[in-house]
């Protein structure tokens, strides 16, 4: 069976969700990573590794979701909640900007007291740095029609006025909602995160996408998760890319072990081959560390991801990776790679 799924898929057929769990269950790594590795090359056929110069800014940690995977947000009335001011953000930014960045990746709780004059606003400030500005994952537009009253078109349609460029595929966890029901009760849905995004590709915004895996799901949620994407992809062609990273449990709710590093090529590896219609997969060296990340680049990545000169959601839950420029260039050389720096469509620069 694992035999003639290989074929089918080295022969250009895309296989379904039945074939891509017996692939998962059945096939050994070492044959995920070579069939995985074929078609990044399909995709990519030069040997060029991609990263990107980015800061992630968190605007604010106050959350009305109580996502029990986050060891990062403040309930309204607790004293560690915080808003980040103006004067904040512009330093964040200039100093992004004297490190090469390229653009801003701007997410944060669902505070229940902005209105979404006050994201517009801060859009415009960023654009004012003559910055690409990456931002509010699916919950967050959905958040902003909520207390906004205005449906998911008309949210989008003020952000883009306001500047914004494209939208990050954060809050997907597992588009599966009897998995969302028990770690994200009060988040969006897997329907109303895929309108998001296909409302977003309507207009013209790029999008990501994401998968945190290995907390409570099953296989079979996992490969529903990426047939969902892929089905939307199919429709749209708005995704730039897919980025699965692991559940990293430390300071949360939920008690589970985290993913070994080979369940995580496992994983990586089945979404190369089962997302055909992705042109890049990105590889996670903040929950898995550099030498992980190296070894995604063989089992169908074909991008390192951020420079991530700022990141506080991972780190809040015990896990801190910090790599430089001069870090992601080094690693993957040492892979054997060319490593180019890109910007959100996945041009290169320069």
């Amino acid at each position: 069976m694992v035999k003639k799924i290989i074929e089918k898929a080295c022969s250009g057929q895309r296989i379904d969700a039945n074939e891509a769990a017996c692939l998962y269950n059945e096939a050994d790594l070492y044959t995920l990573g070579q069939l995985a590795q074929k078609k990044r090359f399909e995709k990519n056929p030069k040997p060029i590794v991609t990263y990107v110069i980015d800061r992630n800014i968190n605007y604010t940690n106050v959350c009305i979701s109580g996502c029990k995977f986050c060891a990062y947000y403040s309930a309204p009335e607790k004293p560690e909640g915080f808003v980040l001011s103006f004067e904040e953000l512009g330093k964040k930014i200039e100093e992004t900007k004297a490190l090469g960045g390229t653009q801003i990746l701007l997410q944060g709780g669902l505070h229940p007291y902005l209105p979404l004059s006050f994201y517009e606003e801060m859009v415009r400030f960023i654009k004012g740095f003559d910055i690409h500005c990456h931002g509010f994952s699916p919950p967050e537009i959905i958040h902003f029609s909520n207390i906004s009253g205005l449906d998911i078109r008309q949210v989008l349609e003020r952000l883009i006025d306001a500047g914004l460029d494209s939208i990050p595929g954060g809050g997907a966890e597992i588009l599966v909602d009897r998995v969302r029901e028990q770690i994200a009760p009060r988040k969006a849905t897997a329907s109303q995160w895929l309108d998001v995004m296909e409302a977003a590709h309507a207009l013209g915004l790029r999008t990501t996408a994401t998968m945190m895996f290995g907390h409570i799901e099953s296989l079979e949620d996992r490969i529903e998760h990426l047939k969902r994407l892929r089905e939307l992809q199919d429709r749209t062609g708005g995704f730039t890319a897919f980025i699965p990273w692991p559940f990293q449990p430390g300071n949360t709710s939920i008690r589970c072990r985290p993913a070994t590093a080979h369940e995580y090529l496992k994983v990586l590896a089945i979404s190369r081959i089962f997302l055909d219609n992705f042109d890049n997969i990105q590889a996670s060296w903040v929950t898995q560390g550099y030498k992980v990340a190296q070894m995604a680049l063989f089992f169908g990545a074909n991008d390192f991801g951020s420079t991530m000169i700022e990141e506080n959601v991972v780190a809040a839950a015990g896990v801190s990776h910090r790599l430089s420029e001069a870090d992601i260039q080094r690693h993957i050389k040492d892979a054997d790679f060319e490593p180019r720096q890109r910007l959100m469509d996945y041009s290169l620069v320069g």
